[in-house]
């Protein structure tokens, strides 16, 4: 059996999925999404924001397959039930993840946000430098991506815990689980990343009560979703000294406007949702491999468990 399928993404991307299933999955058919244009019989769909309306455009679809690591963005209401979902997993996704993330723990470590404020208005002011040995790194999330930044950052000699929703045992972490953990486990961090999935149980989870249970002047970094943070309790917090600094590689609006309060706050750097991305070809592939399961009835591989959201 033929599973056509179906493609929405930027053109550039398009013609590396295009060269990639003409050499590599001849017996498959790849075509590009036309808006209005019905696509009948059983397919599949890959892309990053699907419309709305996926489902009666394609009325026999069978699998959805997200290019990225998220899948909030797609429109799991409006999907039948029969129609399997997989997310992007690959290598070169974790990797840039985990070099942003030890990145950016670094940076907070060592007070790289202050000190680029300061030194832009011409203020020499040094502060003393802290031990990774005496800092303890809090990961909000220990699936793929947060056990692989876990482990490359206690390689820096960092004390690091890790919370999840379920219980995780990973060597070097020491591990919470559950919401009635989460204070305990705040109660120790000094740097706070969240790289979370964004569900309806972790939207706003990053607000002024769970700022509270920090330690004074702790920072945060969040490469998880911009809907994660309550922007302006983070704004507080900050301007209260209950946190010292914040890296922020998302928000709640993107691009956010010229005057967004948080672009030009002193103690926040924010970068443009750059953390990670997948590349096109590993993309392509992964989509192959989903097709070819789903084709011999075999298990997909990082299927989305609907009632998890993730």
């Amino acid at each position: 059996m033929v599973i056509p399928v179906v493609l929405k993404t930027v053109p550039e991307h398009a013609r590396v999925w295009h060269r990639v299933f003409a050499q590599e999955a001849p017996e498959l058919s790849l075509v590009d999404w036309a808006h209005g244009t019905r696509f009948p019989g059983v397919s599949a769909f890959a892309g990053w924001q699907p419309p709305a309306d996926l489902a009666e455009q394609m009325p026999d679809l069978r699998l959805v397959f997200s290019v990225g690591a998220g899948i909030d963005h797609l429109p799991l209401d409006a999907l039948p039930e029969p129609v399997h979902i997989v997310r992007m997993v690959a290598p070169d996704v974790t990797r840039s993840m985990v070099e942003y993330v030890t990145l950016g723990v670094l940076a907070l470590h060592r007070d790289l946000v202050p000190y680029a404020s300061e030194t832009r208005r011409g203020i020499w002011k040094p502060r003393a430098i802290r031990t990774a040995r005496t800092t303890q790194v809090g990961i909000l999330g220990l699936g793929v991506l947060g056990s692989a930044a876990a482990a490359a950052l206690a390689g820096f000699g960092f004390q690091v815990r890790g919370w999840a929703r379920s219980p995780k045992t990973l060597d070097g972490v020491t591990c919470f689980a559950g919401r009635s953990a989460l204070p305990d486990f705040l109660s120790g961090c000094n740097i706070l990343v969240c790289l979370l999935p964004l569900t309806p149980e972790t939207r706003g989870l990053l607000d002024g009560d769970l700022f509270r249970h920090l330690p004074a002047g702790a920072a945060l970094l969040n490469a998880g979703r911009g809907a994660h943070v309550v922007e302006r309790d983070l704004i507080a917090a900050l301007d209260t000294g209950q946190l010292g600094a914040a890296i922020l590689d998302v928000l709640s609006e993107e691009p956010p406007p010229a005057d967004h309060p948080l672009l030009g706050h002193p103690r926040i750097l924010v970068t443009p949702h750059s953390a990670s991305a997948s590349q096109p070809d590993d993309a392509a592939r992964q989509m192959i491999a989903a097709v070819r399961a789903l084709r011999d009835g075999q298990p997909l591989l990082n299927r989305v468990d609907r009632r998890r959201g993730f």
